[in-house]
């Protein structure tokens, strides 16, 4: 297929509704819904999905690249190190969300995070029970239908906070599920809806 008519048709795929500009596109079409299964990538969604927290998701996309270059590539190792400097150092940084609380919780998360590793042996063993093991199909019609949280995601958001997690509220973990693959809301005309 010619790079123009794959274009075309990439451009013509139905699509869940939010999914209309060069950032949140691609992101659609690769990653929301996709089972993810590697810790880093879990921590960084995570972390991203804590950042978001009264913003739009576009907001972060559009920062998504320096975050990976100042937060370590979320190496909760590394960030788990942060000490004050490096705290005032991301503060001042005009590629991220220069938020203390949201900055702080990332230390904190990072630390919560190594802990669970710890005891589970993962954090994809651990996050996954939730769900059982394996993704919640739901057989949304209209985005309307997608509930900002679940009763999954309450105890998910229970538990996490209990660990010492932050930025962890229910409505953040059921967009953290819905991110790497807990639950598959692609709506039911999404042509991702089948291919998660």
């Amino acid at each position: 297929m010619s790079s123009r008519k794959k274009a075309s048709s990439i451009s013509s795929a139905r699509r869940c509704h939010w999914a209309s500009n060069e950032w949140n596109i691609p992101y659609h079409d690769s990653e929301w819904g996709v089972p993810v299964h590697d810790d880093r990538l879990l921590f960084e969604f995570l972390i991203l999905e804590g950042a978001q927290a009264g913003l739009s998701w576009d907001t972060i996309l559009r920062k998504r690249d320096r975050y990976r270059e100042v937060f370590d590539n979320f190496d909760p190792a590394r960030v788990a190190r942060y000490d004050a400097k490096k705290v005032r150092s991301l503060l001042a940084d005009p590629g991220i969300v220069r938020n203390r609380l949201k900055i702080s919780a990332t230390v904190d998360n990072a630390l919560a995070f190594l802990k669970v590793q710890e005891e589970f042996g993962s954090f994809d063993t651990y996050i996954w029970q939730f769900v059982g093991g394996s993704p919640v199909q739901n057989k949304r019609r209209a985005m309307g239908q997608v509930p900002a949280s679940t009763r999954e995601s309450d105890e998910m958001s229970l538990d996490l906070k209990q660990r010492g997690f932050r930025f962890v509220g229910t409505t953040i973990c059921y967009a953290f599920m819905q991110a790497v693959g807990m639950v598959n809301d692609h709506t039911m005309d999404c042509f991702r809806y089948s291919k998660v």
